[in-house]
């Protein structure tokens, strides 16, 4: 039974902040974000959890594991080490993508993005110890079919880059409204899924679609474990077997 456990991790007040009193260097921006992310990746890997930077500002972990001790002490550490502050809500569900929409209630219901009153809100509840699986996540660890050879070793930088973000936001897309599945791109040619219980028929339908949309060609490896970590990894290997075997989904459970 899947219960995936999603955190939304909303910076709190920071477009405002990032205008007053007057804005602040682009450099600046970027170089804050890209360090806030990695210490909360940090943070919650250490835990067995993953952390998606999405739109920076606002983040997207899977955080099996987890209690609201530890999403408290992160809020304290960030708090402590940088100039923003951080809000979570925290919710569960067999649907990754309805436990990110309670999450989501969650923190708007404290308050708006750029309440200036709002920090620092807690909301939501955990999958308690006792009541976790071995196979409460199942994560899926899609690449590109021959990436380096159709595209890296063959076009430029950037014109690599629009052909692997094309395949991502068709699946990305395709995986939210099909499956209820949050996909996101990790670097390279790699994109992670969280998914809910999904079956390898599933799996061949998302990959034969965006073949069909957008002409990239996909394989994917799934994985199941009690983390995001355990899942991930699993799926890891999952997606070895299929460039070992030149299949296109692999499930490490059959």
């Amino acid at each position: 039974m899947i219960t995936t456990q999603v955190t939304l991790v909303q910076i709190d007040n920071y477009g405002p902040w990032t205008v007053t009193p007057e804005p602040r260097r682009e450099a600046d921006l970027q170089t804050l974000q890209s360090r806030l992310y990695a210490d909360i990746s940090q943070f919650v890997g250490n835990r067995g959890g993953y952390t998606f930077f999405t739109r920076f500002d606002n983040m997207i972990a899977v955080t099996n594991g987890l209690d609201l001790a530890d999403h408290a002490l992160l809020q304290e550490s960030v708090g402590n080490r940088y100039p923003v502050t951080l809000s979570f809500g925290v919710a569960t569900d067999a649907s990754p993508v309805r436990a990110l929409a309670d999450a989501t209630k969650y923190v708007q219901d404290a308050g708006s993005a750029q309440d200036k009153n709002r920090q620092e809100c807690l909301e939501g509840r955990v999958l308690e110890d006792d009541h976790r699986t071995d196979d409460d996540v199942q994560i899926a660890h899609f690449d590109v079919i021959n990436a380096t050879g159709q595209y890296t070793d063959e076009l430029n930088a950037f014109d690599t880059f629009i052909e692997i973000e094309q395949g991502y936001a068709e699946l990305m897309r395709h995986m939210r409204y099909a499956h209820e599945s949050l996909s996101f791109f990790v670097g390279g040619d790699n994109i992670i899924v969280v998914c809910p219980d999904l079956t390898e028929a599933d799996y061949e339908e998302a990959v034969s679609h965006v073949e069909e949309a957008v002409d990239v060609e996909l394989q994917v490896g799934a994985g199941r474990g009690t983390s995001a970590h355990d899942a991930g990894f699993a799926a890891k290997h999952a997606l070895e077997s299929c460039r070992a075997n030149g299949t296109r989904v692999e499930l490490d459970w059959e």
